[in-house]
């Protein structure tokens, strides 16, 4: 009887097809069965599971499995499959009520989605046994799965061929020339030798060279002349100092506590030290990590690794919160945040109060993270909350560190919509569930531990060499800071709003090369450094043509130039009057506040007592930081903010920039500082004075033109200055300060190409 329907069937299909083809293809569509994998998932992920899911599903209705979309929700079954024309589900999908509106957005499902969704209903809504759907499984238009590009295994990669091999110098130029010659595209000529000693020296030390310093690298023909440069630096005890600066600009680091009081937080200077000396030795990245997250729990702690969790009580504290109970939540979200964006390049906080909007993190995962800090909040009688103890607890003496209170916590609950009054189900202590490469699970403390262990257990899972955030999040930071921009042009997120890597292979290239090279981070930095694309220039030839192609410079085609940071700027002034003290490390020095920045503080030139004047001539990254009251100047230039982590600075170009250059008591003491060193130098005359101005301050000799205009200034300013007389300030001092002050200015010493 069924095959005779079945021919009855065909038999029709074949008549309708005579009469007309169009009717036999829509016919057709309307009966097939939809494929449930490359169809319908992506359609329930993308525009249902984010309310309906297996829990706390809206309306009761779970739309992760085939018993839930069987079972229905409160309003009674979604579909009954023996009369699938009635389906609940499609009646509220096609008058537009589901999805329902968000911040008065409609949100309607499109014809194209609702008729694949009545073909599935009415060919019997097939679902695979025992295949439970997850929000995160897979990567759709609204929010990214588990797998996404930086949560997917670090790959093997091949430098690629390119046509122009004479343009390579290392693996790294293959990569970024492959995309250039694919774009009809051609790099920028090599900086000349001038430029390219005064951008390494900034990177890599944040100081420039001296006249005798490029002098002499110009003059030097030997092939390994580069190379020599390169690793003379990074030998340099002064590269630990300025990319410290780098590192603690990543974990808001600061010296106080802020809110109102703002108190010192003792020895935290302790822990920028650990920072400069382990960029210096070059400590493994994996062991620079397991310090910062447990360096008390380590079998080998030292008071170094203890100095090193410093970290985790950088963050502000508010000795007191509206409420207590409350604050604790506070503390953790700060102590998440950091953790998670600076080591996995990962927004995590945003799951406190529900599951990632965009990421394929839970909000369970916010708080399995939140439970490995928990045990520092039972009891904090009268120290931080979820600080710690004190230095005198933990016997390494004067360190600012972090250790658990105790081995047995109480349990951490997940909080509904946040609310410390609505807990939910306990949160174990465990890693992301989006690096499905990895177990997130951690066991219980070994016997006779002196804590949890779970700061261990996951600083351990952050460096293991098959995670696939750690490796890729720090090699991106080394290359943003040596090319202004990262490979991932959002370096604290790796997410789905975060950007798409500009070279993914290259990035892998690199990640790879770090973690096989022992995570080593000055063979990272010699591999950039010596490649073609860091020492090309950043004229091109071609400029106005290949800036309307690529404006962003996403493919790497010229060199950017740019204007020195704060610290950059401050050190310079200090280093060419040659009054910059280079005394390393011990507590931080306060610098002279105007007057005017104390104005809105109630205790006011009580509330700050600068440092004596010798001490203030250090590098600014031994400044100390208060974080409600930075030194204008330094703000002034984009200084980080010190309340949360801060991957990458602001870089501004604004009048009161110029102005500080111009006004600031600070450039006008370096402008008769300089003068004072120019005068002492032995220059007998105006010419030789405007000569020894240029070599100090920019690294070269005047030319013809600027000789003559230096002269004249020097010779106009001593006519208006011949009033003034005093042993300290005279008119030919105070007109060669004139000068000083008008190079201190000048783009040539404040910018970099």
């Amino acid at each position: 009887m069924l095959g005779r329907q079945v021919a009855y069937l065909w038999l029709f299909v074949a008549i309708v097809f005579l009469i007309d083809g169009s009717l036999v293809v829509q016919a057709v569509e309307q009966i097939a069965t939809p494929d449930f994998e490359q169809e319908v998932v992506p359609l329930l992920i993308r525009r249902c599971l984010e309310c309906h899911q297996e829990s706390d599903s809206s309306g009761g209705l779970s739309l992760a499995s085939k018993a839930g979309l069987l079972q229905g929700g409160d309003s009674g079954p979604a579909i009954a499959l023996d009369a699938t024309e009635e389906s609940y589900l499609l009646e509220r999908v096609i008058a537009g009520e589901m999805p329902p509106e968000k911040k008065g957005i409609a949100q309607k499902l499109s014809a194209d989605e609702i008729a694949l969704l009545e073909r599935w209903v009415q060919t019997g809504a097939n679902w695979p046994e025992n295949r439970t759907l997850d929000l995160y499984e897979k990567t759709s238009d609204v929010r990214g799965g588990r797998d996404w590009w930086s949560l997917l295994p670090v790959l093997q990669v091949t430098p690629p061929k390119v046509r122009r091999a004479d343009l390579v110098s290392n693996p790294i130029d293959n990569f970024v020339l492959a995309k250039l010659e694919a774009a009809d595209m051609e790099p920028a000529p090599l900086a000349g030798k001038r430029e390219l000693i005064r951008r390494i020296y900034f990177d890599v030390i944040g100081l420039p060279p001296s006249f005798q310093q490029i002098k002499a690298f110009v003059a030097d023909q030997r092939p390994d002349a580069w190379e020599r440069t390169v690793n003379e630096l990074l030998a340099s005890p002064q590269y630990g100092e300025r990319w410290a600066r780098h590192w603690l600009d990543l974990v808001r680091f600061a010296e106080t506590s802020g809110y109102e009081r703002d108190q010192e937080k003792p020895f935290a200077w302790r822990y920028r030290d650990w920072v400069v000396d382990s960029l210096n030795e070059d400590k493994p990245y994996d062991r620079f990590v397991l310090e910062q997250l447990a360096g008390d729990e380590l079998p080998d702690r030292t008071e170094q690794s203890v100095i090193a969790t410093g970290l985790l009580r950088l963050g502000t504290w508010n000795d007191e919160p509206n409420d207590p109970q409350d604050y604790k939540y506070e503390r953790l979200e700060d102590l998440v945040h950091v953790t998670s964006s600076a080591f996995l390049g990962l927004v995590v906080k945003c799951a406190r109060c529900h599951d990632h909007k965009f990421d394929p993190i839970p909000q369970l995962d916010y708080y399995r993270l939140a439970a490995i800090f928990w045990p520092g909040a039972i009891e904090p009688r009268g120290r931080e909350l979820l600080g710690g103890p004190t230095s005198e607890e933990l016997g390494y003496d004067n360190v600012l560190g972090w250790t658990d209170l105790t081995t047995k916590p109480v349990p951490l609950h997940l909080l509904k919509q946040g609310d410390r009054h609505k807990p939910g189900e306990i949160a174990e202590a465990g890693a992301l569930t989006a690096v499905s490469v990895l177990d997130r699970s951690f066991e219980p403390p070994s016997a006779g531990a002196a804590s949890t262990e779970r700061r261990l257990q996951f600083a351990r899972w952050v460096v293991n060499p098959q995670n696939p955030l750690t490796a890729r999040v720090i090699v991106n930071r080394l290359w943003q800071h040596h090319f202004g921009a990262g490979l991932v042009r959002t370096p604290n997120n790796f997410g789905y709003r975060g950007a798409l890597p500009t070279h993914p292979q290259l990035l892998d290239w690199l990640a790879t090369e770090f973690v096989q090279g022992g995570w080593k981070t000055k063979a990272i930095h010699k591999k950039i450094l010596m490649s073609r694309v860091y020492r090309q220039s950043s004229v091109h030839p071609r400029f106005d043509e290949y800036q309307l192609q690529d404006a962003a410079n996403q493919l790497w085609w010229h060199a950017k130039r740019y204007r020195l940071d704060a610290e950059a700027l401050r050190d310079a002034m200090l280093q060419v009057t040659g009054e910059l003290d280079p005394t390393r490390g011990g507590p931080s020095f306060r610098p002279t506040m105007d007057a005017s920045a104390l104005e809105g503080l109630s205790q006011k030139e009580a509330a700050w007592h600068s440092s004596p004047a010798q001490q203030q001539l250090r590098r600014s990254l031994y400044m100390f930081s208060k974080r409600s009251l930075l030194l204008p100047m330094m703000t002034t230039f984009n200084f980080s903010d010190t309340i949360s982590p801060c991957g990458q600075r602001d870089v501004t170009i604004a009048p009161t920039q110029a102005l500080a250059l111009l006004n600031n008591a600070f450039a006008h003491e370096r402008s008769m500082a300089l003068a004072r060193r120019v005068a002492s130098s032995g220059a007998s005359d105006r010419l030789e004075q405007v000569q020894s101005v240029w070599r100090f301050t920019l690294g070269r000799d005047p030319k013809p033109e600027e000789e003559q205009l230096a002269v004249a200034h020097l010779a106009q300013q001593q006519d208006r200055f011949e009033a003034v007389t005093s042993a300290e300030a005279t008119p030919e001092l105070l007109s060669l300060a004139s000068l000083c002050h008008v190079v201190l200015n000048s783009n040539e010493f404040i910018y970099v190409d």
